[in-house]
């Protein structure tokens, strides 16, 4: 029997949606090629980079040189491959969970695939659900762009996000996570922004007492392979892997669509106020993000906001 040895690398915890979702890869593709290729798969998941000492921002590196063979990331590591991938960047533009998921599973997934194809060194095997990024902060709870004035915030590898953040008032720092991490009981930073998972996961909610449900940006992460390795491949293992990913999109998504309940049943009431904003609260924030969105409708294809909005 045959053999075949793949490394996917990753950038947080066990428990993590998009761990659990890279194990159920390997385990459906380890049953699928044994049952129909008769080939035995060696899958080694490095599912925490940062424990290693690395970024989380070598992944893609990694991949690229063939230290991995695939991993997942979140898009704003691809926009200098894929501009295009600025509109999940941006503020409000996702409406609701289930119509993004349908998008990037549907036709906007299958523009970004054939983008990846064309300009990146990586094949892209799908868009994993990275979940609505809300603001946790140290200092005071945050209701209104008023209340972010002034306040130090890690931000994502992303000018638009940076921009962005500096229209609410926040002084914002870029920064990957293993230094967001590692610096979080300092001075350096006051605030963040990630979903519940990733403040959860990684232990932000121990130092940030205020989470306030913003849902300000949407985060997707890309699911991608060596492209060359993956070219290499018969077609018929092509064919299994993609066939294998869509199955471990799908259940990602899943689990995405059942964490933020799980995080909040998780975090202590007497340690951390969540706070929902009202309708009025959450359209300052929108209004006060505008220009960016104005600044990025006028450069992108409107087609590609109408996929996302379920067009």
């Amino acid at each position: 029997m045959k053999t075949l040895h793949l490394r996917f690398g990753g950038y947080q915890k066990p428990a993590s949606i998009h761990n659990q979702a890279a194990t159920f890869f390997g385990q459906r593709l380890s049953h699928r090629l044994k049952s129909e290729l008769e080939i035995d798969l060696r899958f080694e998941l490095i599912g925490d980079v940062l424990a290693l000492g690395r970024k989380s921002g070598d992944l893609p590196g990694m991949v690229q040189s063939g230290e991995l063979d695939c991993c997942y990331i979140s898009t704003v590591r691809f926009t200098r491959w894929v501009p295009e991938l600025a509109i999940l960047e941006l503020p409000f533009v996702v409406r609701d969970r289930d119509t993004v998921q349908r998008a990037l599973k549907g036709s906007l997934g299958e523009y970004f695939q054939q983008r990846f194809g064309e300009s990146s060194p990586f094949t892209l095997l799908g868009l994993w659900d990275n979940g609505f990024r809300h603001f946790s902060n140290r200092i005071r709870p945050i209701r209104t762009p008023a209340d972010c004035i002034g306040i130090k915030i890690r931000t994502q590898m992303s000018a638009s996000h940076g921009e962005a953040l500096g229209l609410l008032g926040f002084v914002p720092i870029a920064a990957d996570v293993k230094e967001f991490v590692d610096e979080i009981a300092g001075d350096r930073f006051e605030a963040q922004d990630n979903p519940l998972t990733n403040t959860y996961n990684f232990g932000v909610h121990q130092f940030h007492r205020y989470i306030t449900m913003s849902g300000h940006f949407f985060g997707a992460s890309g699911f991608i392979f060596n492209a060359q390795s993956f070219a290499d491949f018969n077609p018929e293992l092509r064919q299994l892997i993609q066939s294998c990913a869509l199955e471990a999109n799908q259940f990602q998504h899943q689990l995405a669509a059942e964490e933020d309940a799980l995080i909040k049943a998780k975090l202590n009431p007497v340690e951390n106020e969540i706070i929902t904003l009202s309708s009025e609260e959450r359209q300052s924030f929108v209004s006060a993000m505008e220009p960016i969105l104005v600044k990025y409708r006028a450069t992108l294809d409107p087609q590609l906001f109408a996929w996302l909005a379920g067009a």
